[in-house]
């Protein structure tokens, strides 16, 4: 694997892991009206993070590099930013994760281009699958905001 791409790659994997911790943080903390409907659906997304953090460093390892594992290194690499613990409205909930997903998306994307540069299929097959899946909850969440 490319050190450019080791490099990214690594990156996303400190975005999921953060997201992971967040995600945590808005289920514990969304309060309003939908309150158990946005709680259980903010869980079943930490859920799937769970999967993708252990594949993506997994799939680092199959290619020889060491995966970052520590929350610190994850903080230092990520683009995607914690938020505090408070109580945060359904919306407000909504809109961070709509946010980040997109950031996410968007970072697959980029790691799949690089990816297919390098006829790196694990990797750009790995991101195909995962922006799949931000494209979906990507509607979801815009279709809660309307």
């Amino acid at each position: 694997m490319r050190k450019e791409l080791a490099v990214k790659v690594n990156g996303y994997l400190a975005n999921v892991a953060v997201s992971y911790v967040k995600l945590h943080n808005l289920h514990w903390n969304v309060v309003g009206p939908q309150f158990k409907a946005v709680h259980e659906y903010l869980e079943s997304i930490y859920d799937a993070y769970a999967a993708v953090l252990d594949a993506v460093a997994e799939l680092l390892k199959m290619q020889d590099e060491m995966p970052l594992s520590r929350m610190s290194d994850y903080l230092a690499a990520a683009s995607i930013k914690e938020i505090e613990a408070r109580e945060y409205s359904v919306e407000e909930s909504i809109s961070i994760v709509l946010a980040d997903m997109e950031e996410m998306k968007a970072q697959a994307a980029d790691i799949r281009a690089l990816a297919e540069e390098d006829d790196n299929f694990p990797v750009a097959n790995m991101m195909e699958d995962n922006l799949a899946e931000y494209s979906k909850n990507i509607w979801f969440l815009k279709s809660m905001l309307k």
